[in-house]
Protein backbone atom coordinates (compact mmCIF):
# COMPACT_ATOMS: atom_id res chain seq x y z
CA UNK A 1 0.00 0.00 0.00
CA UNK A 2 1.17 3.50 -0.97
CA UNK A 3 0.07 5.87 2.02
CA UNK A 4 1.91 9.02 3.93
CA UNK A 5 4.66 8.36 5.43
CA UNK A 6 3.33 10.46 8.52
CA UNK A 7 -0.40 9.38 9.42
CA UNK A 8 -2.35 10.67 12.18
CA UNK A 9 -2.77 6.97 13.56
CA UNK A 10 -0.54 3.94 12.38
CA UNK A 11 -1.75 0.61 13.88
CA UNK A 12 0.93 -2.19 13.47
CA UNK A 13 0.37 -5.90 14.64
CA UNK A 14 -2.25 -4.62 16.83
CA UNK A 15 -3.66 -8.01 18.96
CA UNK A 16 -6.13 -8.71 21.45
CA UNK A 17 -7.48 -12.23 22.62
CA UNK A 18 -9.83 -12.36 25.94
CA UNK A 19 -9.21 -15.26 28.09
CA UNK A 20 -12.65 -18.24 28.88
CA UNK A 21 -12.96 -21.04 31.26
CA UNK A 22 -10.62 -22.41 33.74
CA UNK A 23 -8.34 -24.67 32.87
CA UNK A 24 -5.50 -26.24 35.13
CA UNK A 25 -3.80 -24.65 37.23
CA UNK A 26 -6.83 -22.75 38.02
CA UNK A 27 -5.58 -19.31 36.78
CA UNK A 28 -4.63 -20.50 33.73
CA UNK A 29 -7.75 -20.05 31.03
CA UNK A 30 -8.76 -23.03 29.00
CA UNK A 31 -8.72 -20.88 25.59
CA UNK A 32 -8.79 -17.43 24.08
CA UNK A 33 -11.55 -15.64 21.98
CA UNK A 34 -8.90 -14.21 19.32
CA UNK A 35 -11.39 -10.86 18.78
CA UNK A 36 -8.44 -9.16 17.51
CA UNK A 37 -5.67 -10.61 15.59
CA UNK A 38 -2.56 -8.93 14.19
CA UNK A 39 -4.21 -5.95 11.96
CA UNK A 40 -2.25 -3.16 10.73
CA UNK A 41 -3.34 0.22 9.31
CA UNK A 42 -3.15 3.66 9.01
CA UNK A 43 -5.36 6.88 8.89
CA UNK A 44 -4.66 9.81 7.05
CA UNK A 45 -5.03 12.89 9.05
CA UNK A 46 -8.31 14.54 7.60
CA UNK A 47 -9.97 11.22 6.13
CA UNK A 48 -12.52 9.37 7.08
CA UNK A 49 -12.26 5.47 7.33
CA UNK A 50 -14.99 3.16 7.29
CA UNK A 51 -14.90 -0.26 9.20
CA UNK A 52 -17.19 -3.13 8.02
CA UNK A 53 -17.78 -6.58 9.02
CA UNK A 54 -20.25 -8.99 10.16
CA UNK A 55 -21.23 -8.86 14.13
CA UNK A 56 -18.46 -10.40 15.80
CA UNK A 57 -15.65 -9.59 13.87
CA UNK A 58 -13.51 -7.56 15.97
CA UNK A 59 -14.77 -3.93 14.71
CA UNK A 60 -15.70 -2.51 18.23
CA UNK A 61 -13.02 -4.33 20.38
CA UNK A 62 -10.93 -2.37 17.66
CA UNK A 63 -12.24 0.48 18.79
CA UNK A 64 -11.85 0.23 22.00
CA UNK A 65 -8.31 -0.56 21.64
CA UNK A 66 -7.60 2.43 20.14
CA UNK A 67 -8.86 4.47 22.71
CA UNK A 68 -7.03 2.51 25.60
CA UNK A 69 -10.15 1.28 27.32
CA UNK A 70 -8.86 -2.40 26.71
CA UNK A 71 -5.10 -2.64 26.84
CA UNK A 72 -3.96 -4.46 23.72
CA UNK A 73 -1.78 -7.83 24.09
CA UNK A 74 0.84 -7.41 21.87
CA UNK A 75 1.04 -4.25 18.86
CA UNK A 76 1.63 -0.58 18.63
CA UNK A 77 -0.51 2.36 18.59
CA UNK A 78 1.02 5.48 17.08
CA UNK A 79 -0.63 8.49 17.23
CA UNK A 80 0.91 11.56 15.66
CA UNK A 81 4.65 10.07 15.00
CA UNK A 82 3.99 9.03 19.32
CA UNK A 83 3.86 5.72 20.21
CA UNK A 84 1.11 5.68 23.05
CA UNK A 85 2.18 3.95 26.89
CA UNK A 86 6.00 4.32 25.80
CA UNK A 87 7.90 6.18 28.16
CA UNK A 88 9.22 8.67 25.42
CA UNK A 89 5.81 8.32 23.79
CA UNK A 90 2.14 9.43 24.41
CA UNK A 91 0.35 8.65 27.34
CA UNK A 92 -2.86 7.32 27.68
CA UNK A 93 -4.91 10.70 29.37
CA UNK A 94 -2.99 12.59 26.50
CA UNK A 95 -4.13 10.75 23.62
CA UNK A 96 -7.55 11.00 25.03
CA UNK A 97 -7.50 14.65 25.21
CA UNK A 98 -6.98 14.43 21.20
CA UNK A 99 -8.94 11.16 20.45
CA UNK A 100 -12.53 10.76 21.59
CA UNK A 101 -14.89 8.12 20.75
CA UNK A 102 -19.08 8.13 20.34
CA UNK A 103 -21.02 4.97 21.23
CA UNK A 104 -23.64 3.49 20.14
CA UNK A 105 -25.88 3.60 22.98
CA UNK A 106 -26.90 7.00 23.49
CA UNK A 107 -28.33 7.07 26.73
CA UNK A 108 -25.84 4.18 28.25
CA UNK A 109 -23.53 7.19 27.12
CA UNK A 110 -24.86 9.98 29.05
CA UNK A 111 -25.10 10.25 33.31
CA UNK A 112 -29.11 10.26 33.70
CA UNK A 113 -28.28 12.58 36.72
CA UNK A 114 -26.40 14.82 35.35
CA UNK A 115 -27.88 17.71 33.32
CA UNK A 116 -26.60 18.33 29.44
CA UNK A 117 -24.89 21.38 30.05
CA UNK A 118 -22.71 19.82 32.66
CA UNK A 119 -22.17 16.65 31.22
CA UNK A 120 -20.73 18.43 28.42
CA UNK A 121 -18.76 20.65 30.58
CA UNK A 122 -17.37 17.87 32.60
CA UNK A 123 -13.95 16.71 29.84
CA UNK A 124 -12.99 20.31 29.25
CA UNK A 125 -12.89 20.74 33.18
CA UNK A 126 -11.40 17.59 33.73
CA UNK A 127 -8.52 18.88 31.27
CA UNK A 128 -7.92 21.74 33.25
CA UNK A 129 -10.50 24.45 31.45
CA UNK A 130 -12.15 26.75 34.30
CA UNK A 131 -15.70 25.89 35.20
CA UNK A 132 -17.38 29.57 33.05
CA UNK A 133 -15.36 28.51 30.10
CA UNK A 134 -16.11 24.90 29.75
CA UNK A 135 -19.97 26.10 30.21
CA UNK A 136 -19.77 28.35 27.30
CA UNK A 137 -17.70 25.87 25.54
CA UNK A 138 -20.74 23.68 26.06
CA UNK A 139 -23.12 26.62 24.70
CA UNK A 140 -21.27 26.84 21.64
CA UNK A 141 -20.99 23.45 20.73
CA UNK A 142 -24.63 22.33 20.81
CA UNK A 143 -25.44 25.32 18.78
CA UNK A 144 -22.87 23.53 16.55
CA UNK A 145 -24.35 20.31 16.95
CA UNK A 146 -27.61 22.15 16.07
CA UNK A 147 -29.80 22.34 19.23
CA UNK A 148 -31.00 25.66 21.09
CA UNK A 149 -29.75 25.87 23.84
CA UNK A 150 -31.86 28.29 25.87
CA UNK A 151 -33.92 24.64 25.71
CA UNK A 152 -31.61 21.83 25.93
CA UNK A 153 -28.46 22.92 28.34
CA UNK A 154 -30.63 22.20 31.69
CA UNK A 155 -32.66 19.22 30.66
CA UNK A 156 -31.63 15.54 31.58
CA UNK A 157 -31.04 12.31 28.92
CA UNK A 158 -34.38 10.84 29.44
CA UNK A 159 -35.75 14.23 28.35
CA UNK A 160 -33.84 13.93 24.92
CA UNK A 161 -34.63 11.64 21.71
CA UNK A 162 -32.65 9.65 20.37
CA UNK A 163 -31.46 11.77 17.77
CA UNK A 164 -30.86 14.60 20.37
CA UNK A 165 -28.64 12.41 22.83
CA UNK A 166 -26.58 11.76 19.87
CA UNK A 167 -25.80 15.11 19.10
CA UNK A 168 -25.19 15.69 22.77
CA UNK A 169 -22.72 12.71 22.64
CA UNK A 170 -20.62 14.46 19.72
CA UNK A 171 -20.98 17.21 21.19
CA UNK A 172 -19.03 15.93 24.64
CA UNK A 173 -16.52 14.36 22.45
CA UNK A 174 -16.15 17.70 20.55
CA UNK A 175 -15.46 19.11 24.38
CA UNK A 176 -11.99 18.41 24.40
CA UNK A 177 -11.11 19.39 21.01
CA UNK A 178 -9.86 16.41 19.59
CA UNK A 179 -7.86 15.52 16.52
CA UNK A 180 -10.05 12.45 15.63
CA UNK A 181 -13.24 10.81 16.58
CA UNK A 182 -14.07 6.89 16.53
CA UNK A 183 -17.45 6.33 16.08
CA UNK A 184 -18.73 3.29 17.13
CA UNK A 185 -22.22 2.12 15.10
CA UNK A 186 -22.95 5.74 16.48
CA UNK A 187 -25.90 6.44 13.98
CA UNK A 188 -27.55 2.44 13.57
CA UNK A 189 -29.66 2.90 16.95
CA UNK A 190 -31.65 6.13 14.97
CA UNK A 191 -34.39 6.08 12.39
CA UNK A 192 -33.29 6.64 8.87
CA UNK A 193 -34.67 10.32 8.76
CA UNK A 194 -32.52 10.70 12.20
CA UNK A 195 -29.53 8.73 10.69
CA UNK A 196 -29.56 11.31 7.70
CA UNK A 197 -29.50 14.49 9.76
CA UNK A 198 -26.47 13.14 12.29
CA UNK A 199 -24.74 12.24 8.85
CA UNK A 200 -24.67 15.28 7.57
CA UNK A 201 -23.93 16.72 10.48
CA UNK A 202 -20.65 14.77 10.69
CA UNK A 203 -19.73 15.61 7.38
CA UNK A 204 -20.46 19.70 8.26
CA UNK A 205 -18.40 18.98 11.64
CA UNK A 206 -15.37 17.65 9.92
CA UNK A 207 -14.52 20.39 7.13
CA UNK A 208 -15.35 23.02 10.14
CA UNK A 209 -12.74 21.61 12.77
CA UNK A 210 -10.61 19.75 10.10
CA UNK A 211 -11.61 16.35 12.00
CA UNK A 212 -10.18 13.10 11.47
CA UNK A 213 -12.78 9.93 11.94
CA UNK A 214 -12.89 6.32 12.15
CA UNK A 215 -16.63 5.29 11.53
CA UNK A 216 -17.45 1.75 12.18
CA UNK A 217 -20.55 0.83 10.83
CA UNK A 218 -22.31 -2.60 9.66
CA UNK A 219 -24.45 -0.82 6.95
CA UNK A 220 -22.77 -0.22 3.48
CA UNK A 221 -24.76 2.58 2.44
CA UNK A 222 -23.77 4.89 5.55
CA UNK A 223 -20.31 4.30 5.35
CA UNK A 224 -20.13 4.55 1.71
CA UNK A 225 -21.88 7.87 1.97
CA UNK A 226 -19.30 9.04 4.42
CA UNK A 227 -16.01 7.01 4.28
CA UNK A 228 -12.82 8.21 2.53
CA UNK A 229 -11.00 4.73 2.59
CA UNK A 230 -12.91 1.03 3.56
CA UNK A 231 -11.21 -1.46 6.16
CA UNK A 232 -13.44 -4.91 5.68
CA UNK A 233 -13.03 -7.23 9.08
CA UNK A 234 -13.46 -10.43 9.02
CA UNK A 235 -13.11 -12.86 12.64
CA UNK A 236 -10.65 -10.48 13.51
CA UNK A 237 -8.23 -10.07 10.64
CA UNK A 238 -8.42 -7.46 7.85
CA UNK A 239 -9.42 -9.12 4.48
CA UNK A 240 -9.46 -5.76 2.06
CA UNK A 241 -8.46 -2.07 2.59
CA UNK A 242 -8.67 0.66 -0.11
CA UNK A 243 -10.49 3.27 -1.38
CA UNK A 244 -14.37 4.03 -1.57
CA UNK A 245 -14.36 3.58 -5.25
CA UNK A 246 -12.29 0.90 -5.09
CA UNK A 247 -13.73 -1.41 -2.55
CA UNK A 248 -17.19 -0.59 -4.09
CA UNK A 249 -16.72 -0.80 -7.81
CA UNK A 250 -14.00 -3.14 -7.83
CA UNK A 251 -14.36 -5.38 -4.75
CA UNK A 252 -11.42 -8.10 -5.15
CA UNK A 253 -11.85 -10.29 -1.45
CA UNK A 254 -14.68 -12.76 -2.02
CA UNK A 255 -16.28 -11.68 1.59
CA UNK A 256 -16.47 -8.02 0.28
CA UNK A 257 -18.48 -9.13 -2.94
CA UNK A 258 -20.56 -11.22 -0.83
CA UNK A 259 -21.17 -8.14 1.42
CA UNK A 260 -21.94 -5.46 -1.09
CA UNK A 261 -24.24 -8.43 -2.86
CA UNK A 262 -26.65 -8.82 -0.02
CA UNK A 263 -27.62 -5.11 0.01
CA UNK A 264 -31.21 -5.08 -0.99
CA UNK A 265 -32.13 -4.57 -4.33
CA UNK A 266 -34.44 -1.61 -5.21
CA UNK A 267 -34.82 -3.21 -8.68
CA UNK A 268 -37.76 -6.01 -8.28
CA UNK A 269 -35.76 -7.94 -11.37
CA UNK A 270 -32.93 -7.50 -9.79
CA UNK A 271 -33.36 -9.09 -6.49
CA UNK A 272 -31.43 -12.02 -5.11
CA UNK A 273 -33.50 -15.25 -4.11
CA UNK A 274 -30.11 -17.04 -2.56
CA UNK A 275 -28.15 -15.88 0.22
CA UNK A 276 -24.90 -14.57 -1.14
CA UNK A 277 -23.29 -16.68 1.98
CA UNK A 278 -24.41 -19.93 3.79
CA UNK A 279 -23.59 -20.83 7.62
CA UNK A 280 -22.62 -18.35 10.47
CA UNK A 281 -18.68 -17.46 11.05
CA UNK A 282 -16.42 -19.88 12.44
CA UNK A 283 -16.13 -19.67 16.76
CA UNK A 284 -13.44 -17.30 17.40
CA UNK A 285 -12.03 -19.80 19.81
CA UNK A 286 -11.16 -21.81 17.82
CA UNK A 287 -10.79 -20.67 14.04
CA UNK A 288 -10.13 -22.48 10.61
CA UNK A 289 -6.88 -22.65 9.32
CA UNK A 290 -5.25 -20.91 6.36
CA UNK A 291 -7.85 -17.86 5.58
CA UNK A 292 -10.19 -17.76 7.98
CA UNK A 293 -13.28 -17.48 5.08
CA UNK A 294 -11.99 -20.57 3.41
CA UNK A 295 -15.07 -22.53 4.95
CA UNK A 296 -17.73 -20.19 3.67
CA UNK A 297 -15.88 -18.87 0.04
CA UNK A 298 -17.63 -19.84 -2.88
CA UNK A 299 -14.34 -20.09 -4.71
CA UNK A 300 -11.44 -21.78 -2.28
CA UNK A 301 -9.05 -23.80 -3.13
CA UNK A 302 -6.81 -26.35 -1.58
CA UNK A 303 -4.57 -24.09 -0.63
CA UNK A 304 -6.36 -21.84 1.21
CA UNK A 305 -7.28 -23.91 3.67
CA UNK A 306 -3.28 -24.29 4.36
CA UNK A 307 -1.62 -21.06 4.22
CA UNK A 308 -2.48 -17.65 5.98
CA UNK A 309 -3.02 -15.07 3.01
CA UNK A 310 -1.21 -11.62 3.46
CA UNK A 311 -2.64 -8.33 3.39
CA UNK A 312 -1.07 -7.31 -0.26
CA UNK A 313 -1.50 -4.47 -2.79
CA UNK A 314 -3.13 -5.31 -5.97
CA UNK A 315 -3.37 -4.12 -9.08
CA UNK A 316 -4.95 -0.80 -7.99
CA UNK A 317 -1.93 0.83 -5.80
CA UNK A 318 -2.99 1.59 -2.01
CA UNK A 319 -5.96 -1.35 -2.61
CA UNK A 320 -4.90 -4.15 -0.47
CA UNK A 321 -6.34 -7.78 -0.56
CA UNK A 322 -6.04 -10.88 1.75
CA UNK A 323 -6.84 -13.53 -0.60
CA UNK A 324 -4.64 -16.40 -2.19
CA UNK A 325 -6.23 -15.99 -5.83
CA UNK A 326 -6.53 -12.40 -5.87
CA UNK A 327 -2.70 -11.75 -5.07
CA UNK A 328 -1.58 -15.05 -7.12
Amino acid sequence: MSEDSTPLLAIRNLKKYFPIGTGFPPWKPSAHVRAVDDISFRVRSGETLGVVGESGCGKSTMARLLIHLIEPDSGDIIFDGMSIGSRDGLSVRSLRSRMQMVFQDSYASLNPRMPIEDSIAFGPEANGVAHQDALERSIDLMAKVGLEPSMFLRRYPHELSGGQRQRINIARALSIQPQLLVLDEAVSALDKSVEAQVLNLLVDLKDELNLTYIFISHDLNVVRYIADRILVMYLGEIVEYGSVEDVFHTPRHPYTKALLSAQPSMDPDNRRTTAPLSGDPPNPINPPSGCRFHTRCPVAEEACSEKTPQLLSSKTEGHAVACHLVNS
